[in-house]
Protein backbone atom coordinates (compact mmCIF):
# COMPACT_ATOMS: atom_id res chain seq x y z
CA UNK A 1 0.00 0.00 0.00
CA UNK A 2 1.32 3.41 -0.70
CA UNK A 3 1.55 5.53 2.03
CA UNK A 4 2.65 8.77 -0.37
CA UNK A 5 0.34 11.15 -2.58
CA UNK A 6 0.38 10.96 -6.16
CA UNK A 7 3.51 12.66 -7.31
CA UNK A 8 5.54 11.20 -4.42
CA UNK A 9 4.27 8.02 -4.66
CA UNK A 10 5.67 7.46 -8.29
CA UNK A 11 8.93 8.37 -7.09
CA UNK A 12 9.44 6.38 -3.98
CA UNK A 13 6.47 4.44 -3.11
CA UNK A 14 7.70 0.88 -4.10
CA UNK A 15 11.47 1.50 -2.33
CA UNK A 16 12.99 -0.64 -4.37
CA UNK A 17 16.84 -0.34 -4.19
CA UNK A 18 18.93 -0.62 -7.11
CA UNK A 19 22.81 -1.95 -8.07
CA UNK A 20 25.73 0.22 -7.49
CA UNK A 21 23.31 2.99 -6.06
CA UNK A 22 21.40 3.62 -9.38
CA UNK A 23 18.42 6.11 -9.02
CA UNK A 24 16.59 3.82 -12.43
CA UNK A 25 16.24 0.01 -12.21
CA UNK A 26 18.98 -1.41 -15.04
CA UNK A 27 18.12 -2.51 -18.45
CA UNK A 28 18.62 -6.17 -17.86
CA UNK A 29 18.64 -6.93 -21.34
CA UNK A 30 18.77 -10.63 -21.12
CA UNK A 31 16.87 -13.17 -22.39
CA UNK A 32 17.89 -15.79 -19.91
CA UNK A 33 19.22 -15.91 -16.14
CA UNK A 34 22.26 -18.30 -15.26
CA UNK A 35 21.70 -20.34 -12.01
CA UNK A 36 24.15 -21.61 -9.43
CA UNK A 37 22.78 -25.18 -9.27
CA UNK A 38 20.26 -27.24 -11.28
CA UNK A 39 18.11 -27.27 -8.58
CA UNK A 40 17.91 -23.69 -7.84
CA UNK A 41 16.11 -23.44 -11.25
CA UNK A 42 14.16 -26.69 -10.34
CA UNK A 43 12.53 -24.16 -7.28
CA UNK A 44 11.46 -21.45 -9.73
CA UNK A 45 10.49 -23.54 -12.34
CA UNK A 46 8.15 -25.17 -9.45
CA UNK A 47 6.95 -21.69 -7.70
CA UNK A 48 8.69 -23.01 -4.78
CA UNK A 49 11.45 -20.00 -5.37
CA UNK A 50 11.49 -16.13 -6.17
CA UNK A 51 14.02 -15.88 -9.28
CA UNK A 52 14.20 -15.12 -12.98
CA UNK A 53 14.67 -18.11 -15.63
CA UNK A 54 13.83 -16.55 -18.98
CA UNK A 55 12.68 -13.08 -19.88
CA UNK A 56 9.57 -14.26 -21.45
CA UNK A 57 8.44 -15.38 -17.94
CA UNK A 58 9.89 -12.42 -15.74
CA UNK A 59 12.83 -9.94 -16.33
CA UNK A 60 13.88 -7.49 -13.03
CA UNK A 61 13.50 -4.29 -15.40
CA UNK A 62 9.70 -5.31 -16.24
CA UNK A 63 9.22 -6.72 -12.47
CA UNK A 64 9.93 -3.25 -11.71
CA UNK A 65 7.44 -1.90 -14.18
CA UNK A 66 4.76 -3.99 -12.60
CA UNK A 67 5.13 -3.25 -8.93
CA UNK A 68 4.86 0.23 -9.79
CA UNK A 69 1.59 0.37 -11.50
CA UNK A 70 0.63 -2.21 -9.33
CA UNK A 71 0.95 0.55 -6.30
CA UNK A 72 -0.56 2.92 -9.04
CA UNK A 73 -3.64 1.33 -9.18
CA UNK A 74 -4.12 -0.37 -5.16
CA UNK A 75 -3.62 -3.79 -6.67
CA UNK A 76 -2.24 -7.27 -5.76
CA UNK A 77 -0.22 -8.08 -8.87
CA UNK A 78 0.55 -6.74 -12.25
CA UNK A 79 1.47 -8.90 -15.52
CA UNK A 80 2.99 -6.52 -18.37
CA UNK A 81 2.27 -7.77 -21.85
CA UNK A 82 3.56 -6.68 -25.20
CA UNK A 83 0.98 -4.42 -25.92
CA UNK A 84 -2.31 -2.88 -24.58
CA UNK A 85 -4.45 -5.29 -27.12
CA UNK A 86 -1.96 -8.11 -25.74
CA UNK A 87 -3.32 -7.30 -22.35
CA UNK A 88 -6.63 -7.09 -22.96
CA UNK A 89 -6.40 -10.71 -24.62
CA UNK A 90 -4.51 -12.25 -22.05
CA UNK A 91 -7.17 -10.56 -19.60
CA UNK A 92 -9.67 -11.76 -20.70
CA UNK A 93 -8.85 -15.92 -22.57
CA UNK A 94 -7.35 -16.23 -18.82
CA UNK A 95 -11.28 -16.79 -17.57
CA UNK A 96 -13.23 -17.57 -20.79
CA UNK A 97 -13.64 -20.72 -23.00
CA UNK A 98 -16.08 -21.55 -25.80
CA UNK A 99 -19.88 -21.05 -24.97
CA UNK A 100 -19.02 -17.91 -22.60
CA UNK A 101 -20.31 -14.65 -22.92
CA UNK A 102 -19.20 -10.98 -22.30
CA UNK A 103 -21.16 -8.38 -21.58
CA UNK A 104 -19.14 -4.76 -23.05
CA UNK A 105 -19.83 -1.30 -22.54
CA UNK A 106 -21.21 0.25 -26.27
CA UNK A 107 -18.59 2.78 -26.88
CA UNK A 108 -15.61 1.06 -26.95
CA UNK A 109 -12.00 1.07 -28.77
CA UNK A 110 -12.22 -0.05 -31.97
CA UNK A 111 -9.47 -2.48 -31.59
CA UNK A 112 -11.04 -3.86 -28.66
CA UNK A 113 -14.26 -4.56 -30.96
CA UNK A 114 -12.26 -5.94 -33.40
CA UNK A 115 -10.45 -8.19 -31.02
CA UNK A 116 -14.73 -9.29 -29.59
CA UNK A 117 -15.13 -10.18 -33.63
CA UNK A 118 -11.89 -12.31 -33.42
CA UNK A 119 -13.15 -14.16 -30.22
CA UNK A 120 -16.13 -15.38 -32.51
CA UNK A 121 -14.43 -18.40 -33.76
CA UNK A 122 -13.50 -19.55 -30.63
CA UNK A 123 -17.12 -19.70 -29.37
CA UNK A 124 -16.51 -16.84 -27.15
CA UNK A 125 -19.48 -13.73 -27.92
CA UNK A 126 -20.17 -10.63 -26.85
CA UNK A 127 -23.00 -8.43 -25.92
CA UNK A 128 -23.16 -4.85 -26.11
CA UNK A 129 -25.26 -2.93 -23.59
CA UNK A 130 -27.76 0.02 -25.41
CA UNK A 131 -26.21 2.97 -22.87
CA UNK A 132 -24.19 3.27 -20.82
CA UNK A 133 -25.75 3.00 -17.18
CA UNK A 134 -25.91 0.14 -14.80
CA UNK A 135 -29.36 -1.56 -15.81
CA UNK A 136 -28.16 -1.91 -19.06
CA UNK A 137 -25.39 -4.42 -18.22
CA UNK A 138 -28.15 -6.12 -15.97
CA UNK A 139 -30.30 -6.53 -18.99
CA UNK A 140 -27.69 -8.19 -20.90
CA UNK A 141 -26.64 -10.40 -18.32
CA UNK A 142 -27.26 -14.04 -18.64
CA UNK A 143 -26.37 -17.83 -17.55
CA UNK A 144 -23.80 -17.36 -19.75
CA UNK A 145 -22.24 -14.61 -18.75
CA UNK A 146 -18.21 -14.51 -17.68
CA UNK A 147 -17.35 -10.85 -17.31
CA UNK A 148 -18.35 -7.73 -17.86
CA UNK A 149 -16.01 -5.06 -19.36
CA UNK A 150 -16.05 -1.38 -19.82
CA UNK A 151 -14.11 1.93 -20.48
CA UNK A 152 -13.68 4.36 -17.92
CA UNK A 153 -13.75 6.86 -20.47
CA UNK A 154 -15.06 5.69 -23.51
CA UNK A 155 -12.56 6.38 -26.65
CA UNK A 156 -13.64 8.38 -28.67
CA UNK A 157 -17.26 8.16 -27.60
CA UNK A 158 -15.86 10.33 -24.13
CA UNK A 159 -18.69 7.97 -22.03
CA UNK A 160 -17.95 7.85 -18.22
CA UNK A 161 -18.78 4.07 -16.72
CA UNK A 162 -20.15 4.28 -12.94
CA UNK A 163 -17.29 2.02 -12.13
CA UNK A 164 -18.93 1.28 -8.56
CA UNK A 165 -22.81 0.74 -9.79
CA UNK A 166 -21.73 -1.44 -12.48
CA UNK A 167 -19.25 -3.44 -10.35
CA UNK A 168 -21.91 -4.35 -7.95
CA UNK A 169 -24.23 -5.42 -11.02
CA UNK A 170 -21.41 -7.69 -12.27
CA UNK A 171 -20.71 -9.31 -8.41
CA UNK A 172 -24.56 -9.58 -8.42
CA UNK A 173 -24.29 -12.26 -10.82
CA UNK A 174 -20.76 -13.55 -9.64
CA UNK A 175 -18.91 -12.30 -12.59
CA UNK A 176 -15.73 -10.23 -12.20
CA UNK A 177 -15.76 -6.30 -13.86
CA UNK A 178 -12.80 -5.84 -16.03
CA UNK A 179 -11.86 -2.42 -16.47
CA UNK A 180 -9.43 -0.58 -19.35
CA UNK A 181 -8.29 2.42 -17.18
CA UNK A 182 -5.88 3.95 -20.21
CA UNK A 183 -7.95 7.27 -20.84
CA UNK A 184 -7.92 8.07 -17.36
CA UNK A 185 -5.11 6.81 -15.57
CA UNK A 186 -5.03 6.22 -11.80
CA UNK A 187 -4.07 9.98 -11.38
CA UNK A 188 -8.12 10.24 -12.25
CA UNK A 189 -9.47 7.43 -10.80
CA UNK A 190 -8.32 4.01 -9.05
CA UNK A 191 -11.29 1.48 -11.00
CA UNK A 192 -10.01 -1.40 -7.99
CA UNK A 193 -11.31 0.86 -5.01
CA UNK A 194 -14.62 1.07 -6.90
CA UNK A 195 -15.11 -2.45 -6.67
CA UNK A 196 -13.52 -3.13 -10.50
CA UNK A 197 -11.37 -6.52 -10.41
CA UNK A 198 -8.95 -6.18 -13.07
CA UNK A 199 -7.76 -2.98 -15.01
CA UNK A 200 -6.14 -2.79 -18.04
CA UNK A 201 -3.72 -0.31 -19.54
CA UNK A 202 -3.01 0.46 -23.06
CA UNK A 203 0.44 1.70 -21.26
CA UNK A 204 2.25 2.89 -24.65
CA UNK A 205 -0.28 5.92 -23.80
CA UNK A 206 -0.68 8.44 -20.99
CA UNK A 207 1.83 5.75 -18.69
CA UNK A 208 4.84 5.88 -21.19
CA UNK A 209 3.77 9.63 -22.12
CA UNK A 210 6.24 10.61 -24.95
CA UNK A 211 4.72 7.47 -27.85
CA UNK A 212 8.66 5.61 -27.93
CA UNK A 213 7.12 2.21 -26.19
CA UNK A 214 4.27 -0.70 -27.15
CA UNK A 215 3.09 -2.15 -24.00
CA UNK A 216 0.47 -3.13 -21.75
CA UNK A 217 -0.32 -4.44 -18.25
CA UNK A 218 -3.06 -6.26 -16.17
CA UNK A 219 -3.43 -5.18 -12.63
CA UNK A 220 -5.64 -7.38 -10.39
CA UNK A 221 -7.65 -6.49 -7.15
CA UNK A 222 -8.44 -8.72 -3.98
CA UNK A 223 -10.93 -10.60 -6.21
CA UNK A 224 -14.00 -12.27 -6.64
CA UNK A 225 -14.45 -16.18 -4.81
CA UNK A 226 -13.95 -17.49 -7.94
CA UNK A 227 -16.82 -20.31 -8.36
CA UNK A 228 -14.78 -23.18 -10.31
CA UNK A 229 -18.04 -24.76 -11.79
CA UNK A 230 -18.08 -21.14 -13.60
CA UNK A 231 -14.31 -21.06 -14.21
CA UNK A 232 -13.13 -24.41 -14.28
CA UNK A 233 -9.87 -23.02 -15.01
CA UNK A 234 -9.12 -21.50 -11.80
CA UNK A 235 -9.49 -24.39 -9.85
CA UNK A 236 -6.56 -25.70 -9.76
CA UNK A 237 -5.16 -22.12 -8.75
CA UNK A 238 -7.78 -22.05 -5.86
CA UNK A 239 -4.58 -22.28 -2.78
CA UNK A 240 -3.67 -19.10 -4.22
CA UNK A 241 -6.44 -17.22 -2.61
CA UNK A 242 -7.06 -13.41 -4.31
CA UNK A 243 -3.82 -14.17 -5.92
CA UNK A 244 -5.13 -17.41 -7.87
CA UNK A 245 -6.03 -15.19 -11.55
CA UNK A 246 -2.64 -13.79 -11.44
CA UNK A 247 -1.28 -17.68 -10.64
CA UNK A 248 -3.16 -19.04 -13.41
CA UNK A 249 -2.09 -16.48 -16.17
CA UNK A 250 1.50 -16.42 -15.34
CA UNK A 251 1.71 -20.18 -15.12
CA UNK A 252 -0.40 -20.67 -18.57
CA UNK A 253 -1.66 -17.95 -21.51
CA UNK A 254 0.68 -15.42 -21.12
CA UNK A 255 3.81 -17.43 -20.65
CA UNK A 256 2.61 -20.06 -23.53
CA UNK A 257 1.47 -17.30 -25.91
CA UNK A 258 4.67 -15.25 -25.43
CA UNK A 259 3.44 -11.70 -25.47
CA UNK A 260 5.92 -10.29 -23.01
CA UNK A 261 7.25 -6.83 -22.74
CA UNK A 262 10.56 -6.37 -23.94
CA UNK A 263 13.05 -4.99 -21.04
CA UNK A 264 13.75 -1.88 -22.89
CA UNK A 265 10.29 -0.56 -23.29
CA UNK A 266 9.62 -1.32 -19.33
CA UNK A 267 12.85 0.95 -18.79
CA UNK A 268 11.26 3.63 -20.53
CA UNK A 269 7.89 3.11 -18.89
CA UNK A 270 9.20 3.75 -15.64
CA UNK A 271 10.68 7.03 -16.61
CA UNK A 272 7.68 8.04 -18.25
CA UNK A 273 5.48 6.60 -15.23
CA UNK A 274 7.74 9.53 -12.71
CA UNK A 275 6.18 12.34 -14.33
CA UNK A 276 2.41 11.21 -14.76
CA UNK A 277 0.97 13.21 -12.71
CA UNK A 278 2.62 16.15 -13.62
CA UNK A 279 1.31 15.41 -17.53
CA UNK A 280 -1.87 14.12 -16.57
CA UNK A 281 -2.95 17.33 -14.60
CA UNK A 282 -1.72 19.99 -17.53
CA UNK A 283 -2.95 17.64 -20.04
CA UNK A 284 -6.36 17.52 -18.19
CA UNK A 285 -6.29 21.76 -17.54
CA UNK A 286 -5.50 22.08 -21.32
CA UNK A 287 -8.27 19.68 -22.21
CA UNK A 288 -10.78 21.41 -20.44
CA UNK A 289 -9.92 24.74 -21.43
CA UNK A 290 -9.69 24.13 -25.18
CA UNK A 291 -13.17 22.15 -24.59
CA UNK A 292 -14.52 25.16 -23.71
CA UNK A 293 -13.06 27.51 -26.20
CA UNK A 294 -13.74 25.38 -29.24
CA UNK A 295 -17.90 25.22 -27.57
CA UNK A 296 -17.15 29.43 -27.45
CA UNK A 297 -16.61 29.37 -31.83
CA UNK A 298 -20.44 28.25 -32.18
CA UNK A 299 -21.34 27.60 -35.92
CA UNK A 300 -21.39 23.69 -36.99
CA UNK A 301 -18.71 22.92 -34.75
CA UNK A 302 -20.10 20.42 -31.62
CA UNK A 303 -17.98 19.88 -28.62
CA UNK A 304 -17.99 16.85 -26.55
CA UNK A 305 -15.91 16.49 -23.43
CA UNK A 306 -17.05 14.75 -20.01
CA UNK A 307 -15.98 18.11 -18.49
CA UNK A 308 -18.38 20.29 -20.23
CA UNK A 309 -21.37 20.87 -17.84
CA UNK A 310 -23.40 19.89 -21.27
CA UNK A 311 -21.93 16.31 -21.53
CA UNK A 312 -24.60 13.89 -20.24
CA UNK A 313 -21.35 12.04 -18.65
CA UNK A 314 -20.78 15.28 -16.67
CA UNK A 315 -22.29 14.76 -12.96
CA UNK A 316 -20.89 10.80 -12.97
CA UNK A 317 -17.20 12.28 -14.62
CA UNK A 318 -17.75 14.46 -11.32
CA UNK A 319 -18.60 12.21 -8.79
CA UNK A 320 -16.14 9.57 -9.52
CA UNK A 321 -12.53 11.64 -10.50
CA UNK A 322 -10.29 13.41 -9.02
CA UNK A 323 -7.57 16.47 -10.49
CA UNK A 324 -9.71 16.21 -13.73
CA UNK A 325 -11.62 14.73 -16.58
CA UNK A 326 -9.04 13.37 -18.90
CA UNK A 327 -7.59 14.94 -22.21
CA UNK A 328 -9.29 14.06 -24.98
CA UNK A 329 -12.01 15.98 -26.53
CA UNK A 330 -13.93 15.66 -30.07
CA UNK A 331 -15.48 17.58 -32.40
CA UNK A 332 -18.27 17.11 -34.89
CA UNK A 333 -17.68 19.08 -38.47
CA UNK A 334 -20.34 18.98 -40.14
CA UNK A 335 -18.67 16.60 -42.85
CA UNK A 336 -15.66 14.20 -43.46
CA UNK A 337 -14.52 16.41 -45.51
CA UNK A 338 -14.57 19.55 -43.70
CA UNK A 339 -13.19 17.38 -40.66
CA UNK A 340 -9.98 16.18 -43.16
CA UNK A 341 -9.78 20.05 -44.21
CA UNK A 342 -9.36 21.40 -40.60
CA UNK A 343 -6.69 18.45 -39.35
CA UNK A 344 -4.68 19.58 -42.22
CA UNK A 345 -4.80 23.06 -41.68
CA UNK A 346 -3.68 22.55 -37.90
CA UNK A 347 0.21 23.73 -37.69
CA UNK A 348 0.45 22.34 -33.95
CA UNK A 349 -1.22 19.12 -33.59
CA UNK A 350 0.45 15.92 -35.23
CA UNK A 351 -1.47 13.85 -37.39
CA UNK A 352 -1.21 10.15 -35.40
CA UNK A 353 -3.24 7.34 -33.95
CA UNK A 354 -2.11 7.60 -30.71
CA UNK A 355 -3.59 9.39 -27.54
CA UNK A 356 -0.78 10.54 -24.31
CA UNK A 357 1.45 11.64 -25.89
CA UNK A 358 3.09 15.07 -24.74
CA UNK A 359 2.41 16.77 -27.78
CA UNK A 360 -1.25 17.39 -28.67
CA UNK A 361 -2.40 14.70 -31.50
CA UNK A 362 -5.64 14.69 -34.01
CA UNK A 363 -6.73 11.83 -35.96
CA UNK A 364 -10.07 11.23 -37.90
CA UNK A 365 -11.43 8.08 -36.09
CA UNK A 366 -14.00 6.67 -38.69
CA UNK A 367 -11.60 6.35 -41.00
CA UNK A 368 -8.63 5.47 -39.11
CA UNK A 369 -9.04 3.38 -35.80
CA UNK A 370 -12.42 2.33 -36.60
CA UNK A 371 -11.93 1.57 -40.40
CA UNK A 372 -12.86 -1.90 -40.03
CA UNK A 373 -15.73 -2.10 -37.50
CA UNK A 374 -18.81 -2.30 -38.80
CA UNK A 375 -21.35 0.85 -39.35
CA UNK A 376 -23.47 -0.92 -35.96
CA UNK A 377 -19.74 -1.12 -34.14
CA UNK A 378 -18.48 2.60 -35.20
CA UNK A 379 -22.79 3.73 -34.16
CA UNK A 380 -22.03 2.42 -31.08
CA UNK A 381 -18.51 3.29 -30.67
CA UNK A 382 -19.38 6.98 -31.23
CA UNK A 383 -17.49 7.35 -34.04
CA UNK A 384 -18.92 9.97 -37.24
CA UNK A 385 -17.84 10.51 -40.23
CA UNK A 386 -17.32 14.17 -39.07
CA UNK A 387 -15.30 13.39 -35.89
CA UNK A 388 -12.38 14.59 -35.00
CA UNK A 389 -10.50 12.92 -31.96
CA UNK A 390 -7.83 15.50 -30.26
CA UNK A 391 -5.54 14.15 -27.51
CA UNK A 392 -4.27 17.27 -25.65
CA UNK A 393 -1.04 17.94 -24.94
CA UNK A 394 1.27 20.14 -22.50
CA UNK A 395 1.39 22.75 -24.70
CA UNK A 396 0.90 26.47 -23.87
CA UNK A 397 -2.99 27.02 -23.74
CA UNK A 398 -3.13 29.70 -26.10
CA UNK A 399 -1.05 28.83 -28.99
CA UNK A 400 -3.65 25.79 -29.19
CA UNK A 401 -6.45 28.21 -28.73
CA UNK A 402 -5.17 30.51 -31.63
CA UNK A 403 -4.11 27.36 -34.09
CA UNK A 404 -7.51 25.88 -33.67
CA UNK A 405 -9.15 29.05 -34.43
CA UNK A 406 -7.66 29.83 -37.23
CA UNK A 407 -7.72 26.15 -38.34
CA UNK A 408 -11.77 25.79 -37.91
CA UNK A 409 -12.42 29.97 -39.22
CA UNK A 410 -10.21 29.32 -42.16
CA UNK A 411 -12.71 26.28 -43.26
CA UNK A 412 -15.79 27.87 -42.67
Amino acid sequence: MNEYGFNTGLLHGTNEKYPQGATQVPIYQSSAFRHDSAEDLEKIFDNKKMGFSYTRINNPTVESFEKRVTMLEDGIGSVACASGMAALTNAFLNILQAGDEIVAACGLYGGTVELFDDLKPFGIFVKYVKENKPEAFEAEITEKTRLVFAETIGNPKLDVTDIQAVAEVAHKHDVPLIVDNTVATPYLIQPLKLGADIVVHSSSKYINGSSDAISGILVCGKGLKWDPDRYPGLAPYRKFGPFAYIAKLRNGLFRNTGACLAPQNAFLNNLGLETLGLRMQRQCDNALELARFLQSLGGDIKVNYPGLEESPYHEIAKKQFRNGYGAIVTVRTGSKEKAFSIINSLKIPLIISNIGDTKTLVIHPESTIAAHISDEEKQQSGVFEDLIRISVGIEDIEDLKKDFKEAIENNR
